[in-house]
């Protein structure tokens, strides 16, 4: 997740005075130093660098090494049992040949790729880092990237042939730590004691050019025939989807130098890929238009007010549409003693919605009750409105709870069903409670229509659906389910099954509360008892006809027997078994987003 990903850039007389002068600042107390170091901070000069390896060999980096390595210590954080599938794997080092486990893949199945994104730690595990200055520590969304990927080919009998690799993405900072240092070096600079995200925040810049990792762990996407790993903390790095080999970061021809989003949206009928980056600086939001052969791009700032985490963007045929929630990151907040990055319960929520080549002043904004989307599931037009569908819940699941409450008894609350998720967003329970929800945006008029599509049963959120259909109006969609008890154990989130939403058919029922919600029929694919998945995707049947004709497939992980399995779900027979699970040689860790690409052309 982005902090920031420019560089700090200082003459040497500030590093000067910030060794002599700015850690006592820190030691002795944040409030007589908020205005002096806050002054500092605003005055660093930032730039963009390039090559991370070049701003270390500038910086007078021995004696800044020694100083940070003499008074700053990193620890392993401790996993419990509940959470020992987070922990990190090594490379399985080339292609293994694997074979059913149970059932087969359908002849008509698409030969391809799916190939998912997770984080995946070096050095063991997440890491903080303890000083003078407090502790500051990752956070279970951060860690490098690494790749895992099933491919099916058939051979000249039509016979599938299906092999599993899986390798780290290979950013500048990955070969910076892993490959110069073997040792940790970037200072935890998201989650804990002020002073000492302060003081990480500033190291990381005057030693590495940046405050934080390029982490290239949440998603996997194609465009123009070429695959791209990102997290929208920096640019998107190339791949060979033969080998998985990071092959270079793409700015687009030179055209984007800032973070670039992690869920672009392809347009449809245009094929233009629509995306969007947000910073801690300004500008705080800019939103691009790719052309559909990758060379051209539209690039406006839609003029924020403020930093927020948006991790998300919709297209509809005419759209684009811009989620602005309350989850800012705040440096000054920082400075005073507080988090850098927080979902403020009080603040303001709006939609966007901008012609596809529009500026800042065409968006049209909606005010919509305070919430927290980080997924959309789709938009599209209807009539005067615009239709946006996402995962909306009352509070954010990162950076973690404030004020040093108890992660597992916050995320017990977080996910309390006994309970409906109440409006009142000082809600002591359900929380983090996330259903899909529906905003119907009158073009016209400007008003605003907004509802639940589901309950308060189960909490609902890695949506997706058939890709076909991104931008138009659609029938299903599909999400991944939380398992609220074990997300509650290891207070991180684990998803037990799988839902299918008919979102044209409904099926009405009285709330906890006695009120009677016009909800939507939902189908609910469920795994066996401590398996859990991630990176679940629709394929569509080749040459099938509706929307639903393909199948759902998905890493599934069981915690009993600590294997891991692909399994491929029928979408029309969706509550039905697996139709096909296949043992990968070695487990898989949870992730974040998946993609299914067509099969590379052999050279």
């Amino acid at each position: 997740m982005a902090v920031s990903t420019y560089a700090l850039q200082v003459n040497g007389s500030f590093q000067t005075h910030f060794i002599s002068q700015s850690f006592n600042h820190l030691k002795t107390s944040l409030s007589s130093t908020v205005k002096p170091l806050f002054k500092e901070l605003q005055q660093l000069q930032i730039k963009k660098v390039n090559n991370v390896s070049e701003t270390m060999k500038n910086t007078s980096g021995k004696m800044l090494d020694a100083l940070i390595n003499s008074m700053f210590k990193f620890v392993d954080q401790p996993l419990l049992p509940s959470q020992k599938n987070f922990a990190p794997v090594e490379e399985i080092g080339s292609l293994v040949e694997i074979n059913c486990t149970e059932g087969e893949i359908p002849p008509d199945f698409a030969e391809g790729v799916f190939i998912r994104n997770g984080n995946n730690p070096l050095f063991g595990g997440l890491k903080s880092a303890v000083s003078i200055f407090g502790q500051s520590s990752h956070t279970w969304v951060e860690g490098e990237g690494m790749l895992h990927a099933l491919y099916l080919k058939k051979d000249g009998d039509g016979s599938w042939i299906i092999s599993y690799n899986n390798r780290y993405v290979e950013t500048e900072t990955f070969k910076l730590e892993k490959q110069k240092h073997n040792k940790p070096c970037f200072l935890p600079a998201l989650e804990g004691d002020a002073a000492a995200v302060i003081a990480a925040y500033i190291l990381n810049g005057l030693r590495f050019g940046d405050v934080n990792k390029y982490l290239s762990n949440t998603n996997v996407f194609m465009h123009s025939g070429r695959v791209y790993s990102i997290t929208e903390n920096y640019l998107p790095q190339e791949l060979d989807i033969s080998t998985l080999e990071t092959l270079s970061d793409w700015d687009v021809n030179g055209g984007w130098d800032r973070p670039f989003t992690s869920h672009p949206k392809k347009a449809p009928n245009s094929g233009e890929l629509v995306i969007m980056g947000t910073d801690a600086k300004k500008p705080y939001y800019v939103l691009g238009v790719i052309s559909a052969d990758g060379k051209n791009l539209h690039k406006v700032d839609l003029k924020f007010k403020r930093s927020v985490l948006s991790h998300d963007i919709g297209v509809t045929q005419k759209y684009n549409v811009i989620i602005d929630h309350p989850l800012t990151m705040d440096l000054k907040r920082l400075v005073m003693g507080g988090q850098l990055m927080k979902y403020e319960k009080e603040g303001y929520a709006r939609i966007g919605v901008m012609p596809r080549y529009g500026d800042a002043e065409s968006v049209k904004w909606f005010e919509v009750q305070t919430n927290c989307t980080f997924h959309i599931l789709n938009c599209f037009e209807e009539g005067n409105e615009v239709v946006v569908r996402g995962c909306r819940a009352l509070s954010s699941f990162i950076p973690g709870p404030d004020g040093g409450l108890n992660k597992y008894e916050w995320y017990s609350k977080g996910f309390n069903f006994e309970a409906p998720a109440s409006k009142d967003l000082a809600a002591e329970v359900g929380y983090l409670l996330s259903r899909l929800y529906e905003w119907r945006l009158n073009m016209v008029t400007g008003q605003v229509k907004e509802r639940n599509l589901t309950g308060t049963e189960f909490s609902m959120d890695f949506p997706f659906i058939n890709e076909q259909v991104t931008g138009l109006k659609h029938k299903y969609g599909y999400t991944q389910v939380i398992d609220s008890i074990a997300s509650s154990n290891s207070a991180m989130g684990k998803y037990g099954s799988l839902a299918k939403l008919y979102l044209e058919e409904s099926n009405s029922t009285p709330s906890l509360v006695g009120k009677c919600e016009e909800l939507i029929k939902i189908e609910y694919h469920k795994f066996e008892d401590n398996n859990f998945c991630s990176g679940s995707v629709f394929v569509p049947r080749h040459e099938g006809t509706e929307e639903d004709d393909g199948w759902v497939i998905s890493f599934v992980h069981n915690e009993e027997t600590d294997v891991t399995q692909v399994h491929v779900i029928d979408a029309r027979k969706f509550e039905g078994e697996a139709i096909a699970k296949l043992t990968l040689p070695q487990r898989v860790p949870y992730g974040f987003h998946a993609t299914f690409v067509p099969m590379p052309c052999q050279s």
